[in-house]
């Protein structure tokens, strides 16, 4: 399917892969992984044919089609989800325009007789029976089918995109992606913006998927249910072994293992041949024997063990003052957007040193409270702030608030004051942002990068509470567990937001539970909260939850797609019987003025009256069946 050779590229004179070669086909479900900034977007837009390898081909066929989700999506203003993810059938969409312009001209001319109106119906018939075979009746209920798994309600199918936030934007980007049938599908960070019921359902979908998928992510357990080969950058090489993430490790560990214990003996066996020569060079009458063992050394192949990038960033959350004791207290506090009522009277009381998980489906309020919270936004109920309580706010999309066009070192000394100014370039060089890195342009990062920007931006301000919101996005899974032991050791007080069981282990010690407007209080760890509530993951939790609606969701998207699927059948059929009864009503038209001028003559025609009469039975016929389907088409709107 797509088969890569020799492929190498480096920036500012930095190697990101060196002559790597491998295939691509059908089936292949690939985890692409690798540290932040490794090359592994990169890769996605070489692959796309975005950008250019310095050296190396990549050799495809010519019909192949490749579905690239970016990071950054730009979609025309003015559209609807529905129409946007609709532009995934382009084909189909054309057809239909041609089908309407047809029915348009039967309704509209009056040349019932002539070859040209005849034609046309003849056209309409085989560009219908053309749009019946691409999935032109199937298309519609297709697209709600993907919309509805990726988290939409129907309610928001008419509303334009540009209403929406970037998360949702993205996810009507991956429903048009999903149905586009590609052969190969580019996914980088899919779950990063979906909620867990919405990542189960992408789940079953790509596991399903015929073609090439290849998968940038940093969800562990996304990876092992979806992919059955990995893919590593690492250093400029490539690892690559037909094994999901986890196995993947557990392999490579015994591979390397296995490396150094052979490069051991081996590097035993060249000492001891290399004892062996100087003491034979010593003695004459065993010179060529030293020779001989000369050549026997040169000839050997030396075993490398692969190298293995452990940079990891280091990050520590001092407290600036100590607060009092109460950090928040809340009372009977509620947030509406418009109709939409998300919290309602929510009491709370958080204690210093207090380590909280908010957990729930997306939707329930959790990044709501803790806007409320930090004062982003306004609410009803009251909300007090504790002596001495210094918040700082790690939103979803904090990454998205650093200008693009500034350079790492600006971002940083812009936002610094002059107690922090002069550590800049350490804070930065703890977070791997060092020597020529601290010049790269914002825009130029990866996710992981920028995300790894915003945390070493938010320690330029002093706080003795930190609300972090899914703070592990776009992070590799070496930094998602340096972040998680910084956070172990913060001796303030912390509110995480997310949906990530193995970050939240061990991390926190109650967890807030929010459904239907409410909070729930579990006085205990996630692995306390998951007993309770007698699951084994939150997956499982939001799965149990959901069950009910998404049977509901699927009984509907059903039955609209049985009744849409209906309702164009019954259109074309209704517009081929008017077709019929127009150019039959001509023809009796014109027989009827034959007979009025001349009865006798004309029906003394041989089989004159028998096919007159044989018309307008025939007509009898169509109007009847004009009726009855008019009255579905009725009935069915």
């Amino acid at each position: 399917m797509l088969n890569i050779h020799n492929l190498s590229i480096s920036f500012g004179g930095e190697t990101l892969f060196d002559e790597i070669t491998f295939r691509l086909g059908a089936g292949d479900r690939v985890g692409l992984i690798g540290k932040n900034g490794a090359g592994k977007s990169t890769m996605l837009k070489i692959l796309s044919g975005e950008q250019e390898a310095d050296t190396g081909q990549i050799a495809k066929d010519k019909a192949l089609r490749i579905g690239f989700l970016k990071q950054d999506i730009d979609f025309i203003q003015g559209r609807t989800v529905l129409e946007e993810a609709q532009q995934a059938f382009v084909e189909i969409k054309e057809i239909e325009k041609k089908i309407d312009q047809i029915n348009h001209q039967l309704a509209t001319r009056t040349d019932y007789e002539s070859d040209s109106y005849s034609d046309l119906i003849q056209e309409l018939s085989e560009i219908t029976h053309q749009y019946e075979i691409i999935g032109g009746y199937n298309y519609q209920g297709e697209t709600e089918k993907v919309l509805m798994g990726l988290g939409f309600e129907r309610d928001k199918f008419d509303k334009v995109t540009d209403t929406f936030s970037g998360g949702w934007r993205m996810r009507i980007e991956l429903a048009k992606l999903l149905l586009q049938n590609n052969d190969i599908l580019l996914l980088d960070e899919p779950t990063n913006h979906l909620d867990i019921e919405s990542i189960i359902w992408l789940e079953s979908f790509l596991k399903n998927y015929p073609g090439c998928v290849i998968i940038v992510s940093h969800d562990k357990m996304f990876l092992d249910n979806v992919t059955n080969r990995t893919i590593e950058i690492s250093l400029g090489n490539i690892y690559d072994y037909k094994k999901s993430y986890s196995k993947y490790l557990v392999l490579r560990e015994e591979l390397r293992e296995q490396q150094l214990a052979s490069q051991k003996n081996q590097e035993k066996q060249i000492e001891q041949t290399e004892k062996l020569i100087e003491k034979f060079r010593a003695k004459a009458s065993k010179a060529s024997m030293a020779q001989s063992l000369i050549k026997k050394l040169d000839k050997i192949d030396r075993i490398e063990v692969d190298e293995d990038d452990n940079a990891v960033m280091n990050v520590r959350f001092p407290i600036s003052v100590q607060p009092g004791k109460i950090i928040v207290e809340a009372e009977s506090i509620g947030k509406t957007y418009g109709n939409l009522n998300v919290l309602e009277n929510i009491d709370l009381l958080i204690e210093r040193g207090s380590k909280i998980a908010y957990v729930g489906q997306n939707g329930q309020g959790k990044s709501t409270l803790a806007k409320i919270m930090v004062g982003e936004i306004s609410h009803t109920g009251s909300l007090k702030l504790g002596h001495n309580v210094q918040i700082g706010y790690f939103a979803q999309n904090q990454a998205e608030y650093l200008d693009g066009e500034k350079t790492v070192l600006d971002t940083m000394i812009d936002a610094a004051n002059e107690g922090t100014r002069g550590k800049v370039r350490d804070m930065l060089g703890s977070f791997l942002f060092r020597g020529d890195e601290v010049s790269k342009k914002v825009k130029v990062l990866s996710g992981g990068e920028r995300n790894r920007l915003a945390l070493c931006k938010l320690l330029l301000q002093p706080f003795n509470v930190l609300i972090m919101d899914e703070p592990t996005n776009h992070l590799d899974i070496k930094s998602k567990n340096v972040l998680k032991e910084a956070l172990k050791t913060f001796e303030g007080t912390l509110i995480l937001v997310s949906h990530d069981r193995d970050f939240l282990q061990n991390l926190t010690t109650t967890v807030y539970e929010f459904k239907d407007k409410r909070i729930r209080e579990y006085l205990g760890d996630i692995n306390y909260y998951l007993e309770q509530r007698n699951a084994e993951n939150m997956r499982a939790i939001e799965k149990r939850d959901k069950v009910q609606k998404e049977d509901s969701r699927n009984s509907n998207s059903k039955q609209a797609y049985n009744d849409q699927k209906k309702n164009k059948s019954l259109q074309n059929k209704l517009s081929n019987t008017e077709a019929k009864i127009s150019t039959l009503e001509k023809e009796l038209k014109a027989k009827d003025e034959e007979m009025a001028l001349n009865y006798k003559k004309v029906t003394e025609k041989p089989y004159f009256l028998e096919n007159y009469q044989k018309k307008k039975k025939e007509l009898e016929k169509l109007m009847k069946s004009w009726e009855v389907l008019q009255g579905e088409l009725e009935a069915l709107n």
